[in-house]
């Protein structure tokens, strides 16, 4: 059954808003030319709604593997074209793995599974986005 999902933005001045979801707040902001900003700006928010959700992802199949993580960190970088409607058109996403004895093919494998079945953030932005993918490991 489909879940519908609700997030309430109001108006705070100029053009920054604060977005209810649910019992939680978050400040954005969208400056006009060189402002300083209270918030993030909704495109850096999506990459961070991106990176979460890929993170989350990789870190469950690697856990279902059972392949220790003693951390994960997941950077994403987008490059923003310049015309209307200024849309990222590429998205890196770095993840850096901790731990020891990191086995690289199953790190792979569950990087193919967030991306091609399991991160609705990626398939969503996939159709429209480049989206490329690299990993490191740090061993403890």
């Amino acid at each position: 059954m489909p879940q519908e999902l609700s997030v309430t933005a109001v108006r705070a001045e100029g053009m920054r808003f604060t977005a209810n979801v649910g019992e939680h707040t978050v400040c954005l902001d969208y400056p006009l030319n060189e402002e300083a900003t209270l918030g993030p700006t909704p495109l850096q928010m999506l990459l961070a709604s991106l990176a979460v959700c890929a993170g989350s992802t990789v870190s469950l199949v690697l856990e279902h593997m059972r392949l220790p993580l003693a951390g994960l960190t997941v950077e994403a970088k987008g490059q923003r074209r310049d015309e209307h409607p200024t849309v990222i058109t590429d998205i890196h996403l770095e993840f850096e793995l901790r731990g020891s004895g990191i086995d690289r093919e199953r790190v792979d494998q569950a990087l193919k599974l967030a991306e091609t079945q399991l991160c609705p953030v990626w398939a969503m932005l996939r159709p429209g986005t480049s989206i490329h993918a690299t990993f490191r490991i740090v061993e403890d």
